[in-house]
């Protein structure tokens, strides 16, 4: 049965596909000025843990619009821009784009969400519902600020 993935810095996290590890890590760090506030789901293997799913919400002054996220998070996640095939990915939210394993999008300038999945436990389609689950905190949810 998938769950709900609770509120991370501001977004809500609505749907966590079914599988998805049970272990949940929440952490926050910085990477060239811009901060990191992370949701992590494991499971555990015979060899320790695998990574399921991530969510992490970025903001920094320099995630100005789509292109500069972009090149952002391909210096962060170590790709090469001109290998990196990514595809548009409209969420309700912002302009994004979509690869094999992450979709990420802006919602606002200076505010962003990347969604990572395993590729072997979760197709695209799997992805992109995580991915439009994602959406900013209710009124309701900041009020009560659960999980």
């Amino acid at each position: 049965m998938s769950r709900d993935g609770g509120v991370l810095d501001g977004f809500h996290v609505g749907w966590v596909p079914e599988g998805t590890g049970d272990a949940v890590s929440d952490f926050a760090s910085e990477w060239e000025d811009v901060q990191f506030t992370t949701r992590v789901w494991e499971r555990q293997t015979a060899d320790g843990y695998r990574v399921d799913l991530r969510v992490h919400v970025l903001r920094g002054e320099r995630l100005t619009d789509l292109d500069a996220l972009r090149t952002f998070l391909a210096e962060y996640h170590e790709r090469d821009l001109a290998l990196w095939h990514l595809t548009d990915f409209p969420h309700d939210d912002g302009p994004g784009l979509l690869g094999e394993a992450q979709a990420f999008w802006l919602p606002a300038p200076g505010a962003a969400v990347n969604v990572l999945v395993d590729p072997e436990r979760f197709d695209a389609v799997t992805l992109q519902t995580v991915a439009r689950a994602v959406t900013p905190q209710r009124e309701s949810e900041r009020m009560s600020d659960t999980r």
